[in-house]
């Protein structure tokens, strides 16, 4: 397959969400040893239970598949560095990055089998992604013990079970996206910035950490399934404009498939952000 433009994907955000069974045991097993490097085979290696390292090999070698589509790189070759905080970085080879990689950004989450990348351009991005079943298995109650005292106050006011704990985990996978973004993970206090949520999706308003502005991002939460939750938070442009597109891809990427346009008008304005209300 022919990689992508990247000039011409520049206000395109792109999401690839690929549950476990998307990329058979027997392929990821063979794809392992000649696509990713050194540190990958270590850490997968090192798991205790083989369905986390089956996770672990499935979401690694779905980034390595993007990044290629995205840069024309091929996956064996497709460099990453790693920041103190553990973020990975597309890293440019000797012969340095093809026309429009250079600005390229991207982030993993993976969890409970399912496993989401996000790209995007001259933008930083960070994505979570969260089972919705996931308060039945565990309680949230040490989630939200992390929450600004504004986000555990509504939570408090809501009745038990479903709702909140959806709300909960729709609060939990906006702050590891955000955090993500920013390339602070848990270095960054869960309760030094919290958010209003729209009644079923989406932000209405964010009230940053100190040092940061809220019109500086915006936010896009989608269900690819029924039981999976997904965050999405994106850098604005320096003139304060979202990207113009959200496409998202289903599946392990073997070909370009025609992607599905998220609305934006998933996504809170500067002015909701900023605080003034919808």
């Amino acid at each position: 397959m022919t990689a992508a433009h990247p000039g011409a994907r520049r206000d395109t955000v792109g999401l690839w969400f690929c549950p476990n069974e998307g990329l058979d045991e027997a392929t990821s097993s063979l794809l392992t040893p000649h696509w990713l490097d050194e540190h990958e085979r270590e850490t997968a290696g090192r798991f205790l239970f083989e369905r986390d390292r089956r996770q672990y090999l499935v979401a690694h070698c779905l980034v390595r598949r993007v990044l290629s589509l995205e840069t024309g790189i091929p996956e064996a070759e497709v460099a990453l560095w790693r920041s103190s905080r553990g973020r990975p970085f597309l890293q440019s080879p000797p012969g340095g990055l093809p026309d429009g990689a250079r600005d390229l950004d991207f982030n993993l989450s993976h969890a409970h089998g399912y496993n989401v990348v996000a790209v995007a351009r001259d933008r930083r991005v960070g994505v979570d992604v969260e089972r919705l079943d996931r308060g039945a298995e565990r309680g949230l109650d040490w989630v939200v013990e992390t929450f600004a005292p504004q986000e555990r106050a509504h939570l408090a006011g809501l009745p038990a079970g479903g709702r909140r704990d959806r709300t909960t985990l729709r609060l939990w996978t906006l702050k590891e996206a955000y955090a993500k973004a920013r390339g602070l993970g848990l270095g960054l206090p869960f309760d030094s910035f919290w958010f209003e949520l729209d009644e079923e999706q989406g932000v209405t308003r964010f009230h940053p950490p100190e040092g940061d502005s809220a019109d500086h991002w915006c936010f896009v939460q989608l269900s690819p399934r029924p039981q999976a939750l997904v965050s999405l938070a994106v850098e604005r442009g320096p003139d304060g404009s979202p990207p113009a597109r959200i496409e998202l891809h289903e599946g392990f990427p073997w070909g370009r498939a025609v992607p599905r346009e998220i609305p934006l008008a998933a996504a809170p304005r500067a002015a909701a952000l900023a605080g003034a209300g919808r």
